[in-house]
């Protein structure tokens, strides 16, 4: 049950998961695009930027007007007039000029030429439009409340203008900023001069603080747009790097699993040295091992066919013979002979059930030590209680003072060696002696089963380990061994990650020796 509600969430997880729809690609364009997307982002803080030049300017416009205020204060008419064309010339400033009752007393571009004039939008080129556009968007993106439009008024008095009212009620400097017609600012300075109620109002035209910030607003997206740029191209041959021997690796192993095509070569990527290539070599080595595995399981799928094919036709055959036959004596042959197929078909398909299960078994088990000397000298002993050796006897022997001990399971390696004296004794002679040895030597434990039979030819020596396989002794009763037993010995030696091999007698006499090399027991304590 609750392998079934985790299994469900996961399934719901994964519908979540939308990332995990996307392409490889995209994501990893996505995560590159959106670090400079939020770079992008810092061009919305020039407003901050500009919003510090115009408080700079607020407070130079209110300098400036207090200043001029105090120094028009006690001069007399003419020579108000002579500050205001010498100051607003040098400052670059309109200065102009109100009485109490507010009607213009001097205009210092009346009095001088003008020392600024304003851009005509018209004139500019496209670059201009472009930018003044791109400013408009800005103020959108970002909510600026809108500034009013610079004009001059029809009448030349002071109610046109709110910042001296503004500052006549309050006595001081009031401050406000508009657009001249090419959108730059336009920030003017109301101050009351003396006591007798004149009013002065400063105009300075400010494009610099608008160059500025386009200026800054320029680079940036230069930089943004170039880091973008190389951004991409990285992040495309990031995904070439990536995806493509990928895709390369999917298509091969899809051509492996609908088996179209038994040649098809997954790629091992030889030279690269990182994730993907491991991953491709990995890949290629499974694909050449389950294809192994494969044909191992349809050439021992038509080994059994064939080795049960035999003793089926002759039960069939005895059987039906049985029938036409009247004579007891040919009748009890008959019956011997179908007992006898039964019999090695029954053997036959216990050895083959067991030599189908061995892997899968091994695979999941557990290692123990096994001292293999023991094993032995208990295995001998239990053949000879049983009397499986027949007139040949069993010698045990230990070469050496270490121990014998093995990491694997007791009970295989007892049927590997309960194989190999099947084997030595069926090919001893009469009244033959068998030695068993068993040594450890440099970190590995040999046991070598040698016998006095024939000995194995060296063009046969790897072949006696194939399935079905049978090199047996002349006269012996024909389907008494199945072929399976040396190949069964071999898959639990190597299953114990050791070597099973066929050799000459280490005496030089006449006779076969199989022997075992498996690695020793490490005591991890040690």
């Amino acid at each position: 049950m609750t392998d079934t509600v985790r299994s469900a969430r996961r399934d719901r997880l994964d519908r979540l998961d939308f990332s995990r729809r996307v392409s490889l690609t995209a994501r990893i364009l996505a995560v590159n695009i959106i670090a400079l997307g939020l770079l992008a982002g810092s061009l919305f803080y020039l407003d901050s930027y500009r919003k510090q030049l115009l408080a700079e300017r607020f407070r130079l416009a209110s300098a400036e007007a207090s200043i001029t205020a105090d120094a028009l204060a006690p001069a007399s008419r003419r020579q108000r007039r002579d500050l205001l064309a010498t100051i607003g010339t040098e400052q670059h400033l309109r200065l102009r000029l109100y009485n109490k009752q507010g009607n213009l007393v001097a205009d210092s571009f009346e009095l001088a030429p003008p020392s600024f004039t304003f851009v005509d939008p018209q004139a500019e080129p496209w670059y201009q439009h472009s930018a003044r556009a791109l400013d408009r968007g800005m103020d959108f993106i970002l909510g600026a409340p809108p500034i009013p439009a610079y004009a001059e008024p029809k009448q030349a008095n002071a109610a046109a203008w709110p910042e001296i009212a503004e500052a006549r009620k309050t006595g001081s400097v009031a401050i406000m900023q508009r657009l001249a017609p090419d959108r730059t600012p336009v920030i003017t300075a109301a101050t009351p001069v003396g006591t007798r109620g004149d009013m002065l109002m400063t105009t300075r035209n400010a494009p610099d603080i608008t160059q500025n910030v386009r200026d800054a607003r320029q680079t940036l997206a230069i930089i943004v747009g170039t880091a973008l740029i190389v951004s991409i191209q990285l992040s495309l041959f990031l995904a070439r790097t990536i995806v493509q021997p990928l895709r390369v690796l999917v298509r091969a192993a899809i051509r492996v699993r609908l088996g179209r095509d038994r040649a098809v070569v997954v790629p091992r990527l030889p030279g690269r040295r990182d994730e993907i290539g491991l991953l491709a070599r990995a890949i290629s080595d499974m694909t050449a091992a389950l294809r192994q595995r494969i044909d191992a399981v349809e050439s021992f799928a038509a080994d059994v066919a064939h080795e049960i094919k035999n003793p089926l036709a002759s039960l069939r055959s005895a059987l039906e013979s049985m029938g036409k036959v009247e004579d007891p004596g040919l009748r009890r042959q008959l019956t011997e002979i179908a007992a006898h197929d039964v019999r090695r078909i029954d053997r036959l398909v216990t050895e083959i059930a067991d030599a189908s299960r061995i892997d899968a078994e091994l695979s999941r088990t557990t290692f123990e030590p096994v001292d293999m000397l023991k094993l032995v000298k208990a295995a001998v002993a239990e053949r000879e209680s049983r009397s499986v050796n027949g007139s040949c006897r069993v010698l045990v022997s230990r070469r050496g003072d270490d121990d014998c001990m093995v990491p694997g399971v007791p009970a295989r390696l007892e049927r590997v060696i309960e194989n190999l004296l099947d084997n030595a004794v069926s090919f001893s002679p009469p009244d033959g002696i068998i030695e068993v040895e068993a040594a450890s030597l440099y970190g590995r434990v040999v046991i070598a089963v040698s016998d006095h039979g024939p000995g194995i030819p060296l063009v046969a020596r790897e072949k006696v380990f194939e399935r079905f396989h049978s090199l047996r002794p002349a006269g012996e009763d024909f389907g008494s061994h199945s072929g399976l037993g040396l190949a069964i010995a071999r898959t639990i030696v190597e299953a114990h990650y050791g070597t099973l091999t066929a050799l000459d007698r280490a005496d030089g006499k006449q006779g076969a020796r199989l022997e075992i090399d498996l690695p020793q027991w490490e005591d991890e304590e040690e």
